[in-house]
């Protein structure tokens, strides 16, 4: 679905507010299921929003450095970064009016960022603090498009050996491979009949935890799933999440995280949460959702329960286990922290 459907098929004006009517204190709210439950903190960000505003805040990474980077399409200051403690540290572009995924790779023992923009159907590598490395255009070498106008690139990926895998979420569907100098090596995925096609390709992200084997994890948001690729483009499997809108996959350690832009049972009703899975691909945990139950091995559909987030866009694990959540048209508010449950 391209995004303007995305923004024409929502309501306006949403507040932020954590709980219509809460029932309890935040500092007493415990998210999620399992070994995987956290207490959350609405309040982290302590950036001045006269300042430093948001429109909707798209994705969060973490450096070497420990800190914590967030990309918004706001182009008064499209990256903010902050200290684990909410503390904004500096900030800088102006030129981004579409930025969506944000992507951090250590080249050589070097940050390195990422970022999709819409708008400008673009995926630029920047240095940390802004200088552009890297500017890859539509892929004209695939022979799918004929204009940048059909090409809207939402998320990147980078293996190992620096070559880069763009989804074209918003656009065609297709996953398109380049070399770590941007030569374009294949594509694969886009729409049509069959599993190992893709709709609504919106994340995607290596997955190294069988080194021996890495793999790709590519979302098909309208399906509620992700799908895996070896890093040749082959098709392995799906992983189905009835009801679940999923954005991109994030691992850390043995587990995989994703928010969840919305519920298919209650949609375009600020119905999303985050949703994390085991090594196996098992879901484990929902905060703000439902408990996850598997009747026969089949995962049953998944929703929110907790009015807790709105439409929660990526996340963020941080070097000790606390996640970031950052969210699209939730009424410009900051990501909010949450802190495991020991």
């Amino acid at each position: 679905m391209h995004r303007r459907h995305f923004i024409r098929n929502t309501s306006l004006g949403i507040t932020g507010f954590l709980l219509q009517a809460p029932l309890k204190a935040q500092s007493e709210v415990v998210l999620g299921h399992n070994n995987k439950r956290y207490r959350i903190n609405t309040k982290w960000s302590s950036a001045d929003v006269s300042r430093y505003p948001v429109k909707d805040c798209h994705e969060m990474v973490q450096d070497a450095k420990g800190r914590i980077i967030l990309l918004t399409n706001e182009t008064k200051n499209n990256v903010l970064i902050y200290d684990k403690g909410g503390k904004l540290l500096s900030s800088w572009g102006t030129e981004y009016p579409g930025a969506h995924g944000l992507t951090l790779f250590n080249e050589n023992g070097t940050d390195v960022l990422f970022i999709c923009d819409n708008n400008r159907h673009q995926v630029i590598k920047t240095t940390m603090d802004g200088k552009v490395l890297l500017t890859l255009d539509y892929p004209k070498e695939t022979g799918q498009y004929t204009k940048a106008e059909e090409y809207v690139p939402t998320e990147t990926a980078i293996a190992p050996n620096g070559d880069i895998y763009v989804v074209d979420g918003y656009g065609k569907d297709f996953v398109i491979q380049y070399n770590a100098a941007g030569k374009y090596i294949r594509h694969f995925g886009g729409r049509g009949e069959g599993d190992q096609y893709l709709l609504n390709a919106h994340g995607v992200c290596v997955d190294m935890r069988n080194a021996a084997q890495p793999t790709l994890i590519v979302t098909s948001r309208q399906q509620h799933a992700f799908k895996r690729y070896t890093l040749d483009g082959r098709y392995l499997n799906t992983v189905a999440l009835p009801g679940a809108w999923v954005c991109r996959p994030v691992i850390r350690g043995d587990y995989l995280y994703a928010a969840v832009l919305q519920s298919n049972a209650n949609p375009w009703k600020q119905s999303g949460f985050v949703t994390i899975l085991d090594k196996d691909f098992k879901v484990v945990s929902n905060l703000g959702g439902n408990e996850p139950v598997y009747n026969n091995g089949m995962l049953q559909e998944l929703m929110q329960q907790d009015k807790v987030f709105q439409y929660p866009h990526d996340v963020c694990i941080d070097d000790e286990e606390n996640m970031y959540v950052a969210q699209w048209n939730s009424g410009n508010i900051y990501p909010y922290k949450l802190t495991p449950v020991i």
